[in-house]
């Protein structure tokens, strides 16, 4: 949809009225001149984080991702944009904050984000993408950023087994992807993983790996993002 511009449609046809023989006191309009005015409207983004808070992601790593997200959630509070944080670790998946533009709160769940246990990966991904489906039905958009070293080693089931583990993360991502939502994996490993290498792809995710913490570098990934779907 749009509305005529009516100045610069003026000045586009001003040029030509000599030739135009325009009366005195008129002007001339033509078609060519027509300027119409687009209206867009940015759509509101909530970036979900979801962090491997398990063994697998060693407490250093987990502190220094900590360190690099808190300067994330500050971009997407300067952007206005919503922001949700849900960690997986043991058996389950948790939302420790709900969509909310309170850096405050945001600040205070990840400050309190525990460390340890299984890596029910499929769990994570799936609490993502149905935290997801709600904030697009609610007219908002969603973006998912996903911090793990994609080596899961628990089941949708609650079982332990690296290979069923594996198996299932792979089927969330493909879920994921299959609605439509834009990802983006940070491989938090000290070196890159061909399992985070394989869930990014299934994902249809951009895959950064986060060798050190560079939260510059962190924070323009997830800008493209919220960019290209805003």
């Amino acid at each position: 949809r749009g509305r005529l511009a009516l100045v610069e449609t003026l000045r586009a046809a001003a040029p030509w009225q000599r030739l135009r023989g325009s009366p005195a006191g008129r002007v001339v309009v033509r078609p060519e001149d027509v300027r119409i005015r687009r209206l867009v409207q940015r759509t509101e983004t909530t970036t979900i984080f979801a962090v491997d808070a398990s063994g697998s992601a060693a407490l250093e790593r987990l502190a220094e991702a900590k360190g690099a997200v808190e300067l994330l959630l500050a971009e997407c509070y300067v952007r206005r944009d919503r922001v949700a944080l849900i960690a997986f670790r043991g058996r389950e998946a948790d939302l420790l904050l709900p969509p909310t533009r309170s850096l405050v709160r945001a600040k205070r769940a990840l400050a309190g984000l525990p460390g340890g246990g299984g890596t029910p990966l499929a769990a994570g991904i799936d609490a993502a993408a149905a935290l997801a489906e709600g904030i697009r039905r609610g007219g908002r958009t969603p973006v998912v950023v996903l911090l793990t070293d994609g080596r899961a080693n628990i089941a949708r089931s609650g079982a332990p087994g690296r290979a069923a583990a594996a198996a299932d993360a792979l089927e969330a991502a493909w879920a994921l992807a299959a609605r439509g939502t834009r990802a983006l994996l940070i491989d938090t490993a000290f070196l890159p993983q061909e399992a985070a290498g394989r869930l990014a792809a299934a994902m249809a995710a951009h895959y950064l790996p986060m060798p050190q913490a560079d939260a510059a570098r962190l924070s323009r990934a997830v800008r493209r993002e919220t960019a290209a779907r805003g």
